[in-house]
């Protein structure tokens, strides 16, 4: 192990980051290093029980009396993942401050959810936002719009790791490359040490807090539900996944499986090369990760000072300025197995809206929902319960290009399928039923005219319109 040895003294310089990450990291690539991963076999997989993934409409209600409901707020924290930028969607800025609807960006939304739990309950639920060191100073500017807010905003950022050069194995920091190119952020598995070492994990304890919800930041489905809190605290549930059905569009997504008496996250990763069209199915495995996570506080604090949660090192390779570099990650579904009573609930899959790119968006910004105190809810005109399924070209990718491209966004309530391909520009009030392509010649601009209702058409041309 001369190469951990050689990190640690490397490592031991880096003046960056505290001991905290410095222990954290050189414990990551130690496992990594040992090999220590864990091979599934498959023969032992079995599908769960109701009883360990809960059927969302067999939960009891939650209480009448609002003092009651009251009790089981002030018991609750929120915690939202707040590390991504939005470059995907070419944003420079934390993806959390993308406009959604109605000029309200992700984090609005959030703010004006809880402050409404708050002001109805007369209750406290804090809002925890977990940036990298990639969102952190921009996003403390954004919170300070809320100041005046009857919420209490706390920040902290995750771990910072040197990225590893993967031909000597030795921290990029360490050959010069001091600025942001040099470190990573250690995945979403990272919220556990790093809510601790925040020192927020014993503050929220000592005022009482028994709950963390987490979940995704561009999740506009991930609401506070009253129901899941009242369950996990009946029945002292340490972890619980919410899982909804898997469609087509999720057959990557990991899974819940029983396993030697426990219930674990079965990644694609994980999955031997001979059985991956059975994991993608969806008949074998019905449900998927959603990400939306409740943790309980004093569960997370005994986990991490006993240095127990030893989820699946997820490598993920990369190349900065011609480097080879190797970023290990985890995630914070795979330690759903080291928890006790840990379980999965089948949500509505309304509770998974997720916004990763211009296709989701147009989603969002259309009639297909509406927008009530912060709550994205779907337009109940709608007959078929999933989305359209919508492909647009790599003109549309950006969200400032997108935007520009449509005067207004069309009507989607009776779509099923649209693809739109080169340079094509949308007029207002338009309507789209069915399926439709619209594919723009090479070089020529097509545009949709202002009310044009298009319905199971191919449009290669202002003729075909």
């Amino acid at each position: 192990m001369e190469k951990v040895e050689s990190l640690k003294s490397a490592v031991a310089s880096l003046s960056e980051i505290s001991e905290n990450e410095k222990n954290g990291f050189i414990n990551l690539v130690s496992r990594y290093l040992s090999g220590e991963a864990q091979h599934i076999e498959w023969s032992k997989i079995q599908t769960p029980t109701d009883e360990v993934v809960v059927p969302y409409d067999t939960l009891s209600p939650s209480p009448d009396d609002p003092a009651d409901t009251k009790k089981l707020l002030d018991k609750l924290v929120v915690l939202k993942l707040n590390g991504g930028l939005g470059t995907t969607m070419g944003c420079t800025g934390p993806k959390s401050v993308i406009e959604v609807r109605n000029g309200l960006t992700f984090l609005d939304l959030i703010v004006i959810q809880i402050e409404n739990l708050n002001s109805k309950y007369g209750c406290n639920v804090p809002l925890v936002l977990m940036n990298s060191f990639n969102t952190h100073d921009e996003t403390l500017k954004i919170v300070d719009k809320y100041s005046n807010s009857n919420i209490v905003i706390h920040t902290f950022n995750q771990s910072q790791y040197p990225r590893l050069v993967v031909e000597d194995f030795t921290p990029l920091p360490s050959k010069g490359q001091h600025g942001k190119e040099g470190w990573y952020p250690p995945g979403h598995g990272d919220v556990f040490a790093s809510l601790m070492n925040s020192g927020k994990l014993d503050a929220f304890l000592s005022q009482g807090k028994e709950y963390v919800f987490v979940a995704n930041s561009d999740n506009l489905g991930a609401i506070v539900d009253l129901k899941i809190l009242n369950h996990l605290i009946q029945n002292k549930n340490e972890y619980c996944m919410e899982v909804t059905p898997k469609t087509l569009a999720d057959v990557k997504g990991g899974t819940l499986i029983s396993y030697e008496g426990k219930v674990q996250l079965l990644e694609i990763a994980q999955v031997p090369d001979e059985h991956v069209n059975e994991f993608k199915s969806i008949e074998k495995f019905k449900i998927f990760n959603t990400n939306n996570l409740w943790l309980n506080l004093s569960a997370v604090k005994r986990l991490v000072e006993a240095d127990a949660l030893k989820m699946e090192i997820i490598p993920n390779p990369k190349e900065v300025n011609g480097i080879k570099v190797l970023q290990l990650e985890t995630a914070a579904g795979a330690a759903i197995k080291f928890f006790d009573n840990a379980i999965g609930i089948n949500v509505p899959r309304s509770r998974f809206l997720p916004v990763k790119a211009t296709s989701d968006l147009l989603l969002v910004q259309s009639d297909l929902y509406t927008l009530v105190d912060g709550f994205v809810i779907r337009n109940k005109a709608r007959a078929n319960p999933s989305n359209p399924s919508i492909e647009l070209g790599p003109e549309f990718k950006k969200v400032g290009n997108f935007l520009s491209r449509f005067k207004s966004i069309p009507s989607i309530i009776e779509l099923d399928n649209l693809k739109v391909t080169g340079d094509v520009w949308f007029g207002a009030g338009i309507v789209l039923k069915g399926k439709v392509s619209i594919a723009a010649k090479p070089g020529v601009k097509l545009e949709i005219p202002d009310g044009a209702v298009i319905e199971n058409k191919e449009i290669n041309g202002p003729e075909d319109i």
